[in-house]
């Protein structure tokens, strides 16, 4: 039962990373990115490493998955059609790489297959991958490491939200300035001064007889 679901989350993974490759729709490019993430996950079950599946899930199929469909949201999700990028110098230079890379993968993959035979293979921890034992490796064995790179993510979250109230991104509160609102003709002391006639129904008075005489 578990080597056919291994292969099922296996042609899971294949599927989903052609799938964003090939599809035009960003939409559905990021639907098929998060297939391929959460049949990762299951693969990291298989291999009986709960917490890296449940990090998988959490942090790169949720946090990440989100922050995508939130910039395909606002740039746009329009079909857009699919050009060939580069020269023929780059389609070689693919085509050489993608070939090497397949050919290494069948050595290493023959290599294990042909070792195993031979051999009672890797011994089993039951311990290995669960968030005992990582959890102990980071405040043990790496505690050092692990707050270092603790330290570093808070240095980059304080250093963008500094460089987005620099760049404009939140608005300094304006204090101690007057407000330009163009006042409307008819109302306040100036008009009153200048002598300003007021509409009709506006309930306010016109300048007063005495005024013209200068008793005021």
């Amino acid at each position: 039962m578990a080597e056919v679901l291994f292969f099922i989350a296996g042609i899971g993974v294949i599927a989903g990373a052609i799938g964003v490759v090939r599809i035009n729709n960003p939409f559905y490019c990021v639907l098929a990115l998060v297939f391929h993430l959460l049949s990762l996950a299951a693969l990291f079950l298989l291999l009986r490493a709960q917490f890296v599946a449940a990090a998988q899930v959490v942090v790169y199929a949720g946090a990440v998955m989100v922050l995508y469909v939130f910039v395909v949201a606002y740039v746009g999700g329009e079909q857009m059609p699919m050009r060939p990028a580069g020269g023929p110098v780059l389609n070689v230079g693919a085509i050489v790489f993608a070939t090497a890379l397949f050919v290494e993968l069948v050595i290493a993959f023959l290599g294990s297959s042909l070792q195993a035979i031979d051999t009672e293979g890797a011994q089993y921890d039951p311990a290995f991958g669960t968030p005992g034992q990582i959890g102990e490796l980071l405040l043990t064995k790496f505690l050092l490491p692990f707050e270092v790179a603790s330290f570093l993510l808070l240095i980059a979250a304080v250093g963008a939200v500094v460089l987005a109230r620099r760049r404009g991104g939140i608005a300094e509160p304006a204090q101690g300035q007057p407000l330009d609102r163009p006042r409307p003709l008819g109302t306040g002391t100036m008009a009153e001064a200048v002598g300003i006639l007021l509409p009709e129904g506006s309930g306010l008075k016109e300048d007063e007889p005495e005024r013209e005489k200068g008793g005021w």
